[in-house]
């Protein structure tokens, strides 16, 4: 598969051909979807806390004696039976995060380029660069080449100026060729990559 390298005029500048072993064959969407429910676990915040009979408020103090009531026996106010009770094997703050091996990871990745590549929604670039910090400057850049929605831009130095300059765009992530993972590609309407960043890409995946 032959792309055009264009540059932030959209003039084509050049041509390259994508390896097949990375961008050609089938998209093995089991792979982006295992992917990125490891990323949104990950991701998950984890803060959810019940209090159980030790930190529910209430007394100690065991209510009645232990028999001749007639009453069922109890210890104390706080028992899970009661209400306002604790509660019993209620969610603890936690991680949700959990490891995947790499070749899933890479495999995952891999089969959401594939996926972008075969529905047309790869952007090659000669660079992605700013001389000056202005996000209007940028945004004009991404409409020039023809970005529209949600994209992720994919480098592999980031420029920080054009860092700078992107990151109050909805919906446009800048991220590094070595950091980023099947979700930011699959969450996306279009890829924009440039030279250097695709060659680092085909030589991890490849």
């Amino acid at each position: 598969m032959t792309v055009d390298v264009v540059n932030a005029e959209n003039k084509k500048v050049g041509s390259l051909d994508l390896n097949e072993a990375v961008f050609g064959g089938r998209a093995k969407t089991d792979l982006i979807h295992e992917s990125v429910v490891r990323a949104n676990a990950a991701a998950r915040r984890g803060t959810h806390a019940t209090k159980n009979r030790a930190l529910v408020s209430g007394s100690g103090k065991k209510p009645w004696r232990q028999k001749g009531t007639g009453r069922a026996r109890v210890g104390e106010t706080r028992n899970p039976l009661w209400r306002k009770g604790g509660t019993v094997f209620g969610p603890q703050p936690r991680s949700y995060e959990y490891q995947l091996p790499k070749k899933v990871e890479k495999g995952a990745l891999r089969a959401a380029l594939i996926e972008k590549a075969q529905h047309g929604a790869l952007i090659v670039i000669d660079a992605l660069t700013a001389s000056d910090v202005k996000t209007k400057a940028a945004a004009g850049v991404l409409k020039t080449i023809g970005v529209t929605g949600k994209a992720v831009l994919i480098d592999v130095q980031l420029d920080e100026k054009f860092a700078l300059s992107v990151r109050n765009l909805a919906g446009v992530s800048l991220v590094q060729s070595n950091r980023v993972t099947a979700r930011d590609v699959a969450n996306t309407k279009q890829v924009v990559l440039t030279k250097a960043a695709i060659e680092k890409l085909e030589a991890a995946l490849g």
